[in-house]
């Protein structure tokens, strides 16, 4: 079996989209899989490696991506998209053999709670409980100092542990989260914290001494800057869940993630 992005699409098909797993030919490259569709997903999360489960592994961690290997597979990796688990790896068959896998099964993340209108929320919360976000903090040790001395500026604080707390990735695989804000809009007030491969600029106007009081601007393709009166996190937690936000996210996905762009250490 030739293995392109095509075969992966016929191989996504033939599953369906409910729960359910192939064992492949024995002589397809599991690697070669699992590069295809890291291509596709990101930085996989390692659920079985050389047949020892990691002991964090649940329900929201991927666990049902294990349920029909029961104790064979040998490695197995994940990636959160949507509503769907994606995993691939080696199991052994009934007869013992180790071959290649692919399988998909159902991805639940709890449903956000209600807030009310005067409600003191903490959004970062609540980003991480929308995302179904259970890895550890991906960059806890980031230099802010140093970031914020060489940028001439502090930093909004739900921004930095936005930061470090997913790292380098994209929230539904679509709004890039940079690293540290890009400042090719400096001259007219914006730094860049997110963008989009629609080429919208996710922005704050940094008028004032006080970051966490900087409102965010969409800059979009066409040059319009659209303010918004809120922080950083409660912006994306918004266009991830309300259908009516002007640059919603919510209208192609029901359930959300946080899509890795490389392995943690």
């Amino acid at each position: 079996m030739e293995l392109t992005q095509a075969t992966v699409n016929d191989l996504l098909d033939r599953l369906g989209p409910g729960d359910g797993y192939m064992y492949l030919p024995s002589d397809l490259d599991p690697q070669h899989l699992t590069d295809l569709l890291g291509s596709r997903y990101g930085a996989p999360r390692t659920l079985v490696l050389d047949g020892f489960t990691d002991p964090t592994v649940d329900e929201s961690r991927g666990a049902a991506i294990l349920a029909p290997f029961e104790d064979r597979g040998v490695t197995i990796r994940a990636w959160a998209y949507g509503d769907q688990w994606v995993g691939t790896g080696t199991a052994r068959d009934a007869e013992g053999i180790e071959r290649p896998v692919l399988v998909v099964a159902h991805r639940e993340v709890p449903e956000p709670l209600a807030v009310a209108a005067d409600e003191d929320v903490d959004w970062m919360q609540r980003l991480i409980r929308i995302t179904g976000w259970t890895s550890p903090a991906q960059r806890p040790d980031v230099d802010w100092p140093e970031v914020e001395s060489r940028l001439g500026t502090a930093l909004p604080s739900d921004y930095k542990r936005m930061v470090e707390t997913f790292g380098e990735g994209a929230f539904d695989g679509f709004l890039d989260l940079n690293q540290e804000p890009w400042t090719a809009r400096r001259e007219d007030g914006l730094l860049i914290w997110a963008s989009t491969e629609h080429e919208d600029l996710y922005c704050w106007r940094a008028d004032g001494d006080d970051p966490d009081r900087w409102p965010v601007v969409v800059r979009s393709f066409d040059g319009e800057d659209v303010p918004f009166d809120c922080r950083t996190a409660e912006f994306v937690c918004r266009i991830l869940t309300d259908p009516h936000h002007p640059f919603t996210m919510a209208c192609y996905f029901d359930t959300h993630w946080f899509m890795n762009y490389r392995e943690s250490d």
